[in-house]
């Protein structure tokens, strides 16, 4: 059985309105909205095999597998501690996956020789170079970013199987080099952008692609996440389509707000 890393202080965080329990570090990176919506945005079907890259405690992947049954899932993290919470997170949620403790540029056999349905990830968003560093090392980790988006978006292609889909959420400000990396690895390219509310910039977006895709590019409509023209206060007032995502673990569909 999998155990919680050495003197780690964690919380057990409820998502999809209760139906995961998730334990993440009281301090550190911690899961937010971002790694539900990527889940809610693949494509997948029963049967499909999934791979995350940089799953961290597990969140996308197991909420994935929560709206998605008997799918055959892994994961790589490469830090030893949240790759341990994974593991423990999957039990505790009576979810089967293999999760594996690598680093992206040096995966081991058991990943390199398989090739998956769907490859999602959530890299680290924040440059290094630029941005201030996290005093927390597991969030400094997870947080900041140290391979180029182009060597995630690689390997994310490399273990897609003909005709399966790859998924990334990021910054909107970074899709013209997400955009660039996979032109060269995918087709049938397509962004969502994620507005906090109407008439707003998009702050994140998601992109999806397929394995020898031939369709053209799309950019879908704006997926609007908040109601209401400002924040009423400390209550949450997402959109009637986005609450469904988060609290309920509902499909996110390109092209429409359900």
């Amino acid at each position: 059985m999998a155990e919680a890393p050495v003197d780690a202080l964690l919380t057990t965080d409820d998502f999809l309105g209760g139906q995961l329990k998730i334990s993440q570090p009281k301090r550190g990176y911690r899961a937010g909205i971002d790694p539900v919506l990527l889940a809610a945005s693949v494509p997948a079907r029963p049967g499909d095999t999934v791979l995350e890259l940089g799953c961290g405690v597990g969140t996308a992947l197991f909420c994935l597998a929560q709206r998605v049954p008997d799918l055959e899932l892994a994961g790589v993290e490469l830090q030893p501690d949240y790759a341990d919470l994974a593991r423990l997170n999957a039990e505790a949620n009576r979810i089967q996956a293999d999760i594996v403790t690598a680093d992206l540029s040096d995966l081991p056999k058991t990943i390199t020789q398989r090739q998956f349905s769907h490859v999602f990830a959530n890299p680290p968003y924040f440059d290094r170079d630029t941005g201030t560093r996290a005093l927390d090392v597991g969030r400094e980790q997870a947080m900041g970013e140290t391979l180029p988006l182009s060597d995630w978006i690689s390997a994310a292609a490399r273990r897609t199987a003909p005709n399966g889909y790859v998924c990334f959420i990021h910054t909107a400000e970074k899709l013209p080099e997400m955009l660039s990396a996979a032109n060269h690895h995918l087709g049938s390219l397509e962004v969502l952008p994620l507005i906090p509310r109407a008439g707003r910039a998009a702050k994140r977006v998601i992109l999806r692609g397929r394995k020898n895709g031939r369709a053209e590019f799309v950019l879908h409509p704006d997926w609007i996440l908040h109601a209401g023209e400002q924040h009423p206060g400390d209550r949450e007032n997402y959109t009637k389509a986005t609450t469904c995502i988060l609290r309920y673990g509902a499909e996110l569909p390109f092209g429409s707000m359900c």
